[in-house]
């Protein structure tokens, strides 16, 4: 969003004022999607993420892939509610919903809900696994890696 009255609704939905720009926590990795519907769709690209607030993040994803043995495509943009942002070892879970689009041999815009669980939320990396509804039933599993704000104070 471009607008500073865009980011603070955003970030009013998800329940806390925005961060300063330089103070976010922005993350980049690779995801891989499959969705169980008719024609199954199953895709492999990169995703994008900004921590909004402290526990809010928007996240996007763009992959390519198949689909009834054609190429497929799917695009997705979600806002995640984080219940354990700083943890620094372990498993942490999330919820979220959002929106996908698909094009190939189905064109068509689902709504998204889903439920997820990342290792080490409040570390440099690590890996993600998702579960839930967009489309057909959907999973999605990936790799993320996250750049911290200085000063950003990590649980132990």
């Amino acid at each position: 969003m471009g607008s500073r009255w865009g980011r603070l609704v955003v970030a009013a939905a998800l329940g806390a004022a925005p961060p300063a720009a330089a103070q976010r926590v922005t993350e980049v990795g690779l995801q891989a999607t499959a969705a169980f519907s008719d024609p199954a769709l199953a895709v492999a690209g990169a995703t994008g993420a900004v921590r909004l607030s402290e526990r809010g993040r928007l996240a996007l994803s763009l992959g390519a892939g198949g689909s009834d043995g054609a190429f497929a495509w799917r695009g997705e943009a979600a806002g995640h509610f984080l219940l354990s942002p700083r943890r620094r070892e372990g498993v942490a879970a999330y919820g979220g919903g959002g929106v996908a689009v698909v094009g190939g041999p189905v064109e068509r815009g689902y709504l998204l809900l889903t439920l997820g669980l990342e290792s080490a939320p409040g570390s440099r990396s690590g890996w993600f696994a998702e579960a839930g509804l967009g489309g057909g039933v959907r999973l999605a599993a990936g790799w993320r890696w996250r750049r911290f704000p200085a000063g950003w104070d990590l649980e132990d």
